[in-house]
């Protein structure tokens, strides 16, 4: 749970909706008019156009799963720390998923939930802009909570259910993950990043292992070495070169 110390700050209000099409975009549409403040978290029961990442559909059976939207002011930060955002976040999913299922839980570069070789979550952050000042972030996580079947064509799935046996409230856990939030959200307000920055290293999905990526349009073998400041991936080569990598499909 939250360090007694740390007051929070993700998660009020905190509300649930029924069904919507999709978090990211009702929360988005509440900051647009000036109905969301800082901290404010959508749960959704259903949703019915799930966004994931790179134009992805991110599906989720009734109920099961933790659907959020996290409203945050980032009116006072500059351009350059949506990176750190990023990272920070990956850090708070995962602070909350290893809670209950271990050491096997690992960041897969840029911002998915792993256990193992499995997908447990993800998530995708959509930024407001007034010219160039960067006021609004919507972060959008899914992570599986009580599902045990999934759409094939889905990756490789698995949720907190299939790996423990228990049943959850979602809800309660949507909350208790914005509690972590709440502390990794302090930690970055604190200039404290070259610590989250560590941890999200430290449980690097497949880090100095080799592995096949899509890079530029070509399949090649690729070693993750860690993820730097900026959010590149340094991967080093068969060749035994260092590459840092803004983008690439993990195959």
């Amino acid at each position: 749970m939250l360090p007694a110390h740390v007051k929070s700050t993700i998660g009020f209000p905190f509300v649930v909706l029924p069904q919507i099409d999709s978090t990211n975009s009702y929360a988005k549409t509440q900051v647009q008019s000036k109905l969301a403040e800082h901290g404010t978290a959508y749960f959704a029961l259903e949703q019915q156009e799930g966004k994931g990442r790179q134009g992805k559909k991110w599906t989720s059976e009734t109920g099961k799963n933790i659907l959020l939207s996290v409203v945050i002011n980032t009116s006072e930060h500059k351009t350059g720390s949506i990176q750190e955002l990023n990272q920070w976040v990956a850090v708070a999913c995962h602070d909350f998923f290893s809670k209950y299922v271990g050491r096997e839980t690992r960041i897969k570069w840029p911002n998915d939930l792993y256990w193992g070789d499995r997908k447990a979550g993800g998530i995708l952050i959509e930024n407001s802009w007034r010219g160039e000042s960067w006021q609004w972030a919507i972060i959008g996580i899914g992570i599986n909570i009580n599902q045990d079947h999934f759409e094939s064509g889905s990756g490789n799935p698995i949720s907190l259910r299939q790996i423990t046996g228990e049943t959850y409230d979602p809800i309660a856990l949507a909350k208790e993950l914005c509690h972590f939030l709440s502390f990794r959200y302090q930690q970055w307000e604190n200039a404290e990043q070259v610590s989250i920055l560590a941890t999200y290293n430290q449980h690097l999905y497949k880090q100095n292992e080799w592995v096949s990526m899509n890079i530029n349009g070509k399949e090649v073998s690729a070693m993750p070495i860690q993820v730097t400041e900026q959010g590149a991936l340094q991967i080093q080569t068969p060749e035994g070169e260092n590459q840092f990598l803004s983008q690439a499909v993990w195959l």
